[in-house]
């Protein structure tokens, strides 16, 4: 076990020192369809993140045009591997799977994902 101490150490050392990346998200609704779409977040959608890793820093709405469609959040991972595993074991999970059949029902809810990697700078508040 005092053999394992120092490497133990070193790999903790070089986690602590990785920082976390930040993904900007932004969903475009089909007309009349954000409304279904902030329900699914708020029911549903941010619970099963949390079960797979995805950590959310906050939603948005824009106070222009866009308003009437479109939302905008932030979330946090590990790595940006991290990411692909959250996002992958996010899109199969079951549960997941019949909350977005069952919210579109009546059709489709989103048009269009936007997202962007984001890595905090030195003089971020959010690291």
């Amino acid at each position: 076990m005092r053999k394992l101490l120092p490497l133990l150490l070193l790999l903790s050392a070089m986690a602590f020192g990785q920082s976390r990346v930040y993904e900007l998200r932004t969903y475009t609704c089909y007309d009349g369809k954000l409304e279904a779409l902030k329900a699914r977040f708020r029911d549903d959608t941010i619970r099963i993140f949390k079960k797979h890793g995805i950590e959310s820093v906050g939603y948005w709405v824009p106070q222009d045009e866009r308003s009437k469609n479109t939302l905008i959040y932030i979330v946090v991972h590990p790595s940006k591997e991290a990411a692909d595993q959250n996002w992958k074991a996010f899109a199969d999970d079951p549960e997941w799977k019949k909350v977005a059949a069952d919210s579109e029902a009546n059709g489709k809810i989103v048009q269009k994902v936007e997202r962007v990697f984001m890595e905090p700078t030195e003089f971020s508040k959010l690291k």
